[in-house]
């Protein structure tokens, strides 16, 4: 069971993460787990089809734009390290995808879309925040409109500095500097059942091997 916290320390470490992130971007890439899975992860997104208008949150660095765009009509990607904005426009120039640099925590969207996506962010959403953020993912879809999400449930050892019980890790870059961040270890069946008790129906599929897993789903009309 992972404990939650106050809102006070919440929020201090969200701040945090958001610092984590915008540091973390020019070696972001360099930081990738040591499983093999992306394969079946992009596979079991190519078989979803995310086509028409998609909203891409917490962007990163692009890792996951230019798959969308296989399938996509339009991307919207939104991320809140002005960093990690950078260096996905610099990459997709041309293409037709629009970049909003916003807090997800705090944004709103514009307007409704086809397919969400989000590629290893759900497990930095704390569980104190997992139902609104969930609640804003359904007000960003049309009716209709469908979720795919790739995560992982890969934490060290050496990041557990409050125990296995909490969801706060630390992470270190390359020059040593230690960052505060939210990781929280998801099952692919608990996960499915939190997200139906939330207006959710959702399949959690754990790949093969590793520690990923990747979701598809809609709202509960």
């Amino acid at each position: 069971m992972i404990v939650t916290m106050g809102a006070r320390d919440l929020e201090q470490l969200l701040a945090e993460q958001v610092s984590y992130y915008r540091a973390v971007a020019p070696e972001y890439e360099e930081h990738a787990l040591p499983f093999d899975d992306g394969g079946e992860l992009a596979a079991a997104l190519d078989a979803f089809r995310p086509t028409g208008s998609v909203l891409e949150l917490a962007c990163g660095p692009g890792v996951w734009t230019r798959q969308l765009l296989r399938h996509a009509t339009e991307v919207t990607a939104v991320d809140a390290s002005p960093e990690m904005v950078g260096i996905a426009s610099a990459r997709f120039g041309g293409e037709p995808v629009r970049f909003v640099e916003a807090n997800i925590f705090d944004w709103q969207p514009d307007r409704r879309y086809d397919v969400v996506f989000f590629g290893f962010w759900l497990s930095h959403v704390p569980l104190e925040r997992f139902a609104s953020f969930w609640s804003l993912v359904a007000g960003c879809l049309k009716p209709g409109g469908r979720v795919f999400f790739v995560d992982d449930a890969y934490r060290t050892p050496d990041e557990l500095v409050e125990g296995e019980s909490s969801s706060t890790i630390l992470r270190r870059l390359h020059d040593g500097s230690a960052h505060r961040a939210v990781k929280v270890p998801h099952r692919a069946d608990e996960l499915e059942e939190r997200l139906a008790r939330v207006g959710w129906r959702v399949q959690v599929r754990p790949t093969t091997t590793g520690p990923f897993y990747w979701g598809a789903g809609s709202p509960v009309s």
